[in-house]
């Protein structure tokens, strides 16, 4: 017996002898009509291409959850380390630690002279000191190596050579606090203050607390007896908030030359924390950073006596511009690389309060029916996802931010030179020529208007003109960290099974994405797999703790966290075969 089959059901047809007396031709007919209407429904559901109405729901998985992640290597000493990570004694222990780390001024300012000729440097002396009389087992067991004075370089060899190495990272640094602001701290900004929730102070979020966190959990397994099999670096820069190139980039030059490209099984530097979203706790290690680009614009015009003035002079020039490039900001684009496409998907499989708008473009877009397709100009689920405030928005959009503005040197004297810089984070799916060809149009219009000559990116500056420089700090938008592979266990998975160990079953781990950038841009060859994570969570802390302003804090809960997730990830990725 032959079977058709529908998406329903079955039907069994017999063999059907047409030249028998005895098959009636009715049950002939019967039987041919249901045959075709059988296949007229199976070509229906399986060879045509349904519309989006027909397929409301995305019906192929796009987020996985890994199951929690425990290590398997056991002793007693190591199934005592949580609890002992959960006391009241650790606690107080790495609240000093930390408070003490804050309290050191390790401030990077833009004008820096060089390392060992600016005195303003000589405070990474005290910082090594400190951390050498806090961790003095981490001190007497990795080996320390100091790259260009001040870079902090640890190495705990593995006992297993042929597996690459893990690397952690963190910067010593913090930004500047300005003396106008000094009074508008609840607690000064160096105080390493502890109110019972809190430890406040600049660098208590950024990133002190990963980088003493770090420590601990490193110190921790040396008393409980951990030996790694895998390698473990820990490398610590210390000017991330002025660019990373005497911290950062002469770290990333000394592992190249040990390790090699993509010589590093992972690394993981700070980054982003845990949320709440959507009705769900969320992970959202980033995968990829934006790129960077600052454009500098100078207008060139006749000087002069300020009592004769023309329509408009060079500031007046400068402002018309500025308020050009405002008005044609870059619109939203989620590329297919684009980690929070990814966390979409998650949002739409997982989340209860997902926003079905949202779900409805993800399907027109996996049914690749989008109706406001790329080519039409704007991306409708990009548009749409932007809704849900700034901070997503630039996610998947390239940022435009007039930062600095100078022009003039008398009140009565016409300003000869007037400079703005405007600074770019460029999203993933674009780069720097995008960005220079967009504001060169948008300054050809201003320049055409005033009949001045435009010199865009050729190093010349002209009389009556106007001018485009891009600063040498210019990043593309960062290589894409593999969040699947057919390999059997990937860092991703390993990141992200640890994490739902310390935390809950129920909380979703997503690809994410920086807006900013960390010094993680001077390691894309050592891996291919960079995570920018803040494990430590304190549901009691707003975001990321007031970085980089007045009131900058961390929330001791969550830092101790931050250790315990060190201690599990560092076991379970030593038992990782990747």
């Amino acid at each position: 017996m032959a079977k058709i089959w529908s998406k329903q059901t079955s039907v069994e047809v017999p063999h059907l002898d047409t030249t028998s007396s005895r098959m009636p031709w009715i049950r002939l007919t019967v039987l041919l009509l249901g045959t075709i209407i059988l296949l007229h429904n199976y070509i229906i559901d399986h060879l045509t291409p349904q519309h989006p109405s027909r397929n409301p729901t995305i019906t192929s998985p796009k987020c996985p959850q890994v199951d929690p992640l425990y290590p398997t290597s056991r002793t007693k000493e190591l199934d005592d380390v949580d609890d002992y990570l959960r006391s009241d004694s650790f606690r107080n222990k790495s609240i000093q630690n930390l408070a003490g780390a804050v309290r050191i001024p390790t401030q990077s300012f833009d004008d820096l002279g060089a390392v060992g000729t600016d005195p303003r440097w000589e405070i990474f002396f005290s910082f090594a000191d400190y951390l050498e009389e806090t961790f003095p087992l981490v001190h007497a067991t990795l080996q320390l190596e100091k790259v260009n004075t001040h870079a902090l370089l640890y190495t705990w060899a593995g006992t297993d050579p042929s597996l690459k190495p893990t690397v952690l990272m963190a910067h010593q640094d913090v930004v500047p606090v300005p003396d106008s602001t000094v009074e508008s701290w609840t607690h000064p900004p160096f105080s390493g203050h502890f109110d019972g929730t809190f430890i406040w102070g600049r660098g208590s979020s950024d990133c002190k607390n990963q980088l003493i966190g770090i420590l601990e959990a490193v110190e921790t397994l040396i008393q409980a007896g951990f030996s790694p099999r895998r390698t473990l670096v820990l490398s610590f820069g210390y000017d991330e908030e002025i660019s990373g190139r005497e911290g950062a980039l002469k770290l990333s030059n000394a592992l190249a030359k040990k390790y090699g490209h993509h010589g590093v099984a992972l690394i993981i530097d700070e980054g982003a924390v845990n949320i709440e979203n959507w009705g769900k706790s969320w992970a959202i290690p980033g995968v990829a950073e934006k790129g960077y680009v600052d454009v500098t614009v100078t207008v060139r015009m006749p000087g002069g006596h300020s009592s004769i003035p023309p329509k408009h002079n060079g500031i007046g020039v400068a402002s018309e511009l500025i308020s050009l490039i405002e008005a044609n900001p870059y619109e939203p684009y989620l590329d297919e690389e684009n980690p929070y496409l990814s966390m979409l998907y998650c949002g739409a499989e997982h989340a209860p309060e997902f926003p079905k708008t949202l779900k409805k473009l993800l399907n027109k877009r996996e049914s690749k029916l989008q109706t406001c397709s790329k080519k039409h100009g704007k991306d409708a689920l990009a548009v749409e996802a932007a809704k849900e405030g700034l901070g997503i928005k630039y996610l998947f959009t390239t940022s435009v931010a007039i930062d600095l503005i100078n022009g003039g040197a008398k009140a009565n004297a016409l300003p000869e030179r007037t400079t703005f810089t405007v600074n770019h984070r460029i999203n993933v799916g674009s780069n720097s020529k995008a960005i220079f060809k967009h504001i060169t149009s948008l300054a050809a219009q201003s320049a055409s208007k005033y009949n001045l000559t435009l010199t865009p990116f050729n190093g010349t500056e002209l009389p009556s003109s106007i001018t485009l420089r891009a600063h040498d700090t210019l990043l593309e938008p960062a290589p894409v960290t593999p969040t699947s592979s057919s390999q059997s266990v990937t860092p991703f998975e390993v990141l992200s099974g640890t994490t739902r160990a310390l935390y809950s079953e129920d909380l979703l781990v997503a690809p994410g994405i920086m807006t900013g950038n960390t010094d993680t841009r001077y390691y894309w060859d050592l891996s291919e797999h960079i995570f920018r994570y803040g494990p430590g969570w304190d549901r009691e802390q707003d975001g990321l703790g007031n970085i980089h302003t007045v009131d900058e804090r961390i929330g001791v809960r969550g830092h101790v966290d931050g250790v315990r997730w060190f201690v599990g990830f560092l076991r379970n990725v030593d038992e990782a075969e990747l």
